[in-house]
């Protein structure tokens, strides 16, 4: 009767302790990275016909590289360096700057887009991700002109 005893104390140990590994198992299997990350700094308000300047900064904590496409898309119909693209290599280490500069007469809602693409000769080696989940990403603003 005692052996018996100790057999039973002995798996209700076992699974404590099965069940702790897999909790720490579970926890440790959760990627919380995140695939892009864009910090849009731009003026607020502005006066007609004053130069803005948008500012984009994207980052990833992905630990590989992929292929971005950066734009603006607004609900005013602009022209000049508002409509440029650019297209670039980010990665973990080296995060990547954007500008616009601008004149605008009139109010407007600023969509700074990020798209992930899939280019050649951009990332070296053409080393480079696509997500599955999700690979176009933005950021709105209000640019209030007086």
């Amino acid at each position: 009767m005692h052996s018996l005893q100790l057999l039973f104390r002995a798996s209700h140990v076992a699974l404590l302790l099965l069940f702790c590994l897999l909790l720490g198992t579970n926890e440790a299997q959760e990627d919380t990275r995140k695939v892009i990350m864009m910090d849009v700094d731009m003026p607020q308000i502005t006066k007609a016909d004053e130069e803005v300047t948008v500012k984009m900064v994207v980052k990833t904590e992905l630990r590989e590289c992929m292929v971005i496409k950066t734009y603006l898309v607004s609900n005013t119909l602009m022209d000049g360096p508002f409509n440029y693209k650019f297209t670039s290599c980010l990665c973990e280490d080296y995060p990547r700057t954007f500008y616009w500069d601008f004149q605008t007469n009139s109010t407007m809602v600023i969509a700074a887009v990020v798209d992930i693409v899939r280019q050649l000769n951009i990332c070296p080696n053409n080393k480079a991700v696509m997500p599955i989940e999700a690979n176009r990403f933005h950021v709105l603003k209000t640019l209030y002109v007086l």
